[in-house]
Order: C-alpha cells, then sequence, then structure tokens
C-alpha cells in the first residue's frame, strides 16, 4: 500500500483527524462548552489570546467557547457515529444479503423484495422522518444511518455469495456435510471480506456526512455537546463576520470525506480479485 499515493494520503488525513479525536483532552482547553466572560471572549478571531490569556488557535464563537477545543471534540462525535453506522449498516446488510442467497423459496424472495422496497426509498427524506419521529440523540443518528444504510450492501453480499457458492470449494463443503451456517461462517465471508472493507472505507465519508447535516437542521446530536454538524448551523449566521466558526468544521469534514475515498478506491484498487489474479500469475511466471 506504501506504494499509492492515495492510499497514503488517504491513511495520513485519517490517522491525524483520528490523533485528534483521541488527544482532544490534552491538546485543547479540555472543555467544549466552557463559557468565561462571554462578552469580552465572543467572536474573537483566529490565533488570538482573550482576556484570561487563553491562547484559541481558531478563534472563538458567539458564545465565546473555543472552537478548536470544540473541533476536537466534536471529531470524536463524528468520527464515532459514522463509524458505528456503518458497523450497523453493514451488520444488517451481511445478514439480508448471505441469508437470501443461501436460502430458498419465500425467503429469498421476500429478503429481496425487502431490499429492493427500501432502495427505492428516498434516503434523506427517510432519514428525516425517522429522525423526526424521536428526540434527537447520538443513539438515535446512529440507528437511524444504520437502518437506512444497509440495502447496498444486502445487494453487494447477495451477489457476491450467489457467485461463490457455485465455486468448487463451496460445493466440496455442502459434499462433505457442512451446514449452510457453516459454509457462511467458513468459507463465504472470508472471501467477502474485500468488497466489505471497501464499502465500509466508502461508507464512513458518506455517513459523517449525513451526520453533519441531520445535526445542521438541529435532528442530530444537539447542543451543547459539540458535533461538526451543529458547529456548522452555530457559525452560519455568522459567515460574513466570524466565518472560522463555520469553516473550521467544514474543512474537516472535507479532510475526512476526501481520506475515506482516497483509502476506499485503492484498496478497492488492491484488493480486486483481478489485481490478485495477475499478481498471482506474475508470480508464478517467474
Amino acid at each position: 500500500m506504501l506504494d499509492d499515493a492515495r492510499a497514503v494520503l488517504g491513511s495520513a488525513l485519517l490517522t491525524g483527524v483520528v490523533l485528534v479525536a483521541l488527544l482532544a483532552p490534552v491538546i485543547s482547553t479540555g472543555d467544549p462548552a466552557r463559557q468565561r466572560d462571554v462578552v469580552a471572549t465572543r467572536l474573537l478571531p483566529p490565533a488570538s489570546t482573550d482576556t484570561f490569556g487563553v491562547f484559541h488557535p481558531l478563534g472563538t464563537d458567539r458564545l465565546g467557547r473555543d472552537v478548536w477545543t470544540r473541533l476536537a471534540f466534536g471529531a470524536r462525535v463524528s468520527l464515532s457515529v459514522g463509524t458505528l453506522a456503518v458497523v450497523l449498516s453493514i451488520a444488517i446488510g451481511v445478514v439480508v444479503g448471505a441469508t437470501a442467497a443461501l436460502a430458498r423459496g419465500w425467503v429469498a424472495t421476500g429478503l429481496l423484495a425487502l431490499t429492493d422496497f427500501a432502495l427505492a426509498l428516498p434516503r434523506v427524506v427517510l432519514l428525516l422522518l425517522l429522525a423526526a419521529l424521536w428526540s434527537p440523540s447520538v443513539t438515535v443518528v446512529i440507528l437511524v444511518l444504520g437502518v437506512t444504510g444497509w440495502m447496498t450492501v444486502a445487494r453487494l453480499v447477495y451477489a457476491e455469495s450467489r457467485g461463490l457458492v457455485t465455486r468448487p470449494f463451496a460445493e466440496a463443503a455442502l459434499a462433505l456435510g457442512a451446514g449452510r451456517g457453516r459454509l457462511l461462517v467458513r468459507h463465504l465471508l472470508p472471501n467477502l471480506a474485500t468488497p466489505i472493507v471497501v464499502t465500509a472505507a466508502l461508507g464512513i465519508g458518506n455517513a459523517i456526512l449525513l451526520e453533519a447535516g441531520l445535526s445542521f437542521l438541529g435532528l442530530g446530536v444537539q447542543p451543547p455537546a459539540p458535533s461538526w454538524g451543529n458547529m456548522i448551523a452555530a457559525g452560519r449566521d455568522a459567515l460574513m463576520d466570524a466565518p472560522w466558526i463555520a469553516g473550521a468544521p467544514g474543512i474537516a469534514l472535507v479532510v475526512v470525506v476526501v481520506g475515506c475515498t482516497l483509502l476506499g478506491d485503492a484498496l478497492q484498487e488492491r484488493l480486486s480479485p483481478a489485481r490478485r489474479m495477475r499478481a498471482r500469475q506474475s508470480v508464478l511466471s517467474r
């Protein structure tokens, strides 16, 4: 992977954001909701020091809160929500897709019909509807994003599983008496790891964007808990006077999405069956 510039750059961007999130209490003021004298500390520009001697590398917002601190702690929320939502959607998608591929009769037909029906629904509208039905919270955002994102994973797993079931190793396992559960766990899932990993890498950036959109609309993570979405929403009224309030989380979102996309594209190319086959043939020809 070190010979692929996309993988190196994507990994570097994501590693930097993860380190900021993990070290947030150490590299910031430690309290994203802390307010001192609002009048004296509000809307300070980046790289300024307030009357209490506290340095603000990214300035302060309209309530005098340090933007860098809120950005660092918001990274924890946004990354956690995006990652857990993708894990949930992949878990649901793998179960539905693999069950449909291995089952017969009405079970497979029903699961595929359910997947097609869910795919036909506009995801943004469904997200807004589900988020509006319950009180906004981190848990609700994770569940909503996970429940609305499993369909493409299920379709991918179903298509790959149907192809793998006809392979000689799967037929041999069935002939030796392996049950469908053992076939799935021991033989199919290891071969499905590549497309699932690529889908997860690409899906995390999308999930973080959707979480930011929900928080921006007031249906996601609620203040004073920081997330990049509600930080952008808080700074939209001060774009002309204090663009750093919304600009900092906006740039952070771009960095994470670009990092996930670059890493996902690199993994997809590196782990593709065609590339592995070419590499194997190259080794055998030596």
